[in-house]
């Protein structure tokens, strides 16, 4: 882990991203919402910032973001400054679990609420947690590749390569609970699994290029996320391969991952729930800005049923992905597409 260490209080707020205009700023009678991204270099964390601007813009909230470019100390130096500004609350996506603990635990001393958002927080308490339902999300690809090797041998049978993530990281840990388990019914299913460490894809290339090897009759790969399979598809196609001739399942709902769908490599993308996630916080903000109890149970957010469950951190909401097929790629509800639904977002009173 990194340690965490403050720096000098002149560094102050520095790479900003601020919705100083537009819709957020219209209604902006609420207070300020400042989101602490983790780094702005991915598409999931771009879109992340876009949909926070525009959705808590909408109800009422001026939204500003700071980018800490990955580096644990700059988003702790962020938060303990945004203290002196007092704002309503401050939505935090951590660069490092541990690091930012004091930061939060200062933050709600001063009486700002604290939203966790994408990467749990389970060190200290915070006003709300908005995490996609990983253990599900492999529960569902399991469901996908179950249906697909029925499709392929009338029974549910066959041999998977599972390219896991880093091995460090909770997502594809949880991912792999919930795929492994559900697998496990099935006793006619062989599942190797391997791990591309720092989620780099040349590893995820090399362990397919390694496996399909020593087993050509592999039936179809699992990678825990849609990257990983770009340089997986060159080994195919090198090896005379078609689309769907090892077929694949994938998740994430990046936009790569969309994109291989149509063209017929990847058969099945479970999607991380971006624009649940961002808009189950919005649904409770005015709730836990006025320091309201949250009533545990079941919500739906965005057509998708979600369980706010009380944890010792916090209320949580744990929401789970969706799969993406041929048939249902192009729907906006994907945040892969980058095109936000325009649905009502109907707040929690």
């Amino acid at each position: 882990m990194i340690s965490a260490v403050r720096f000098l209080r002149p560094v102050v707020l520095v790479a900003l991203s601020f919705s100083l205009c537009g819709p957020g700023e219209a209604a902006s009678d609420k207070g300020t919402v400042y989101y602490l991204a983790p780094t702005l270099f991915d598409e999931f964390q771009t879109e992340s910032m876009r949909y926070i601007e525009e959705t808590f813009g909408s109800i009422g909230y001026t939204v500003r973001t700071l980018d800490a470019q990955n580096r644990a100390d700059l988003q702790l130096n962020q938060l303990d400054n945004l203290i002196l500004f007092k704002p309503a609350a401050v939505i935090i996506a951590a660069v490092d679990y541990d690091s930012v603990l004091p930061g939060i635990e200062a933050a709600r001393a001063a009486g700002i609420r604290v939203l966790v958002y994408d990467r749990q927080i389970t060190g200290t308490r915070v006003d709300f947690t908005s995490v996609g339902g990983t253990v599900e999300m492999g529960r569902i690809s399991a469901a996908a590749v179950e249906r697909l090797l029925s499709k392929k041998h009338g029974a549910i049978k066959g041999l998977v390569l599972q390219i896991v993530g880093d091995p460090g990281d909770s997502y594809t840990l949880d991912i792999q609970k919930g795929f492994d388990e559900r697998m496990a019914k099935h006793p006619e299913v062989r599942v190797i699994t391997n791990a591309a460490l720092a989620w780099e894809p040349t590893n995820a290339g090399d362990i397919a290029e390694d496996q399909l090897l020593v087993h050509p009759d592999i039936d179809l790969i699992f990678v825990h996320a849609a990257h990983l399979a770009v340089p997986i598809i060159g080994i195919l196609e090198a090896q005379g391969h078609a689309p769907g001739d090892v077929m694949m399942v994938s998740t994430a709902g990046l936009p790569i991952g969309l994109e291989l769908i149509r063209k017929g490599w990847i058969q099945v993308d479970v999607e991380q729930p971006l624009f649940a996630q961002v808009r189950g916080m919005a649904m409770f903000l005015d709730k836990i800005v006025a320091g309201d109890s949250l009533a545990t149970g079941t919500y739906e957010v965005s057509g998708l049923k979600a369980r706010l469950v009380a944890e010792k951190w916090g209320p949580t909401l744990v929401i789970p992905g969706r799969p993406v097929s041929l048939e249902n790629v192009d729907e906006p509800q994907f945040w892969g597409n980058q095109k936000p639904p325009a649905d009502t977002l109907l707040l929690i009173k």
